[in-house]
């Protein structure tokens, strides 16, 4: 989970050193991905199957926690109705009432592979606030009253960087001023009591003309208080695939 737990192996000569590195226990070992994309898609069912499927984030991680998401992602229009369909399809096979993420992997072949199911409101969606005609919190609530569900249609393109833990000091709180005085952007924190490195705690939304400027927007007050805080910076330019 977060990518905790997982050790890499090129050959089947690391098989034995890797199972004694992670204590002899039972594993699943799983084939190496060629990465293009990590996207994911959210899809809100109602009790009665009414099902309405969001259009994909594309999602970027740093050691294996989701960094930043930008919606909506740019695929082929082919391959967006493939996810978009998929995530549906598993919905309806679960008889998802309220909400479901299914999380992916593009493949470099073109493949599109089911990487993790998140049943509930889901971090790579929390920009549908700022982007999107109807958010994933409200999209529940329609969702499990049995009530129509609302418009899934991305208004303008919206990112969010996650504020992780390690921006914490051991007392009070980080120099969120940094980020209120960029106007474009809009702060939210969870309210969690305990920040230890790698928990997400809250995070950082901005919209844009294109998925490019929303990231870099998301990401640069992010890293106005990672500087703050003696943290390394991310680079939004670090993107697996070309996106406009």
């Amino acid at each position: 989970y977060d990518g905790r737990g997982q050790i890499r192996v090129s050959s089947p000569d690391g098989i034995a050193d890797a199972w004694r590195t992670s204590g002899s226990k039972p594993c699943v070992a799983e084939q190496g991905v060629e990465l293009a994309l990590e996207l994911s898609v959210m899809v809100a069912r109602t009790p009665s199957g009414r099902v309405a499927a969001y259009p994909p984030a594309a999602n970027h991680h740093e050691n294996g926690i989701l960094a930043w998401s930008v919606i909506p992602a740019t695929l082929e229009p082919a391959l967006e109705r493939r996810a978009r369909e998929l995530a549906a399809a598993i919905a309806e096979a679960l008889g998802v009432e309220g909400l479901i993420c299914a999380e992916m992997f593009l493949s470099t072949r073109g493949e599109l592979l089911v990487n993790e199911l998140a049943p509930r409101p889901h971090n790579s969606y929390h920009e549908t606030i700022e982007g999107c005609t109807t958010s994933q919190f409200e999209q529940a609530v329609r969702a499990v009253c049995d009530l129509p569900l609302g418009a899934t249609d991305s208004i303008r393109p919206a990112a969010i960087a996650n504020l992780l833990g390690e921006l914490w000091p051991a007392e009070g709180s980080p120099p969120w001023d940094r980020i209120l005085a960029m106007s474009e952007t809009r702060l939210h924190l969870y309210g969690k009591r305990t920040a230890r490195a790698g928990r997400k705690m809250g995070h950082v939304a901005s919209t844009a003309a294109t998925l490019t400027e929303a990231v870099a927007r998301a990401v640069a007050a992010r890293n106005t208080v990672a500087v703050a805080r003696g943290v390394p910076a991310w680079d939004a330019t670090r993107w697996p695939a070309a996106h406009p």
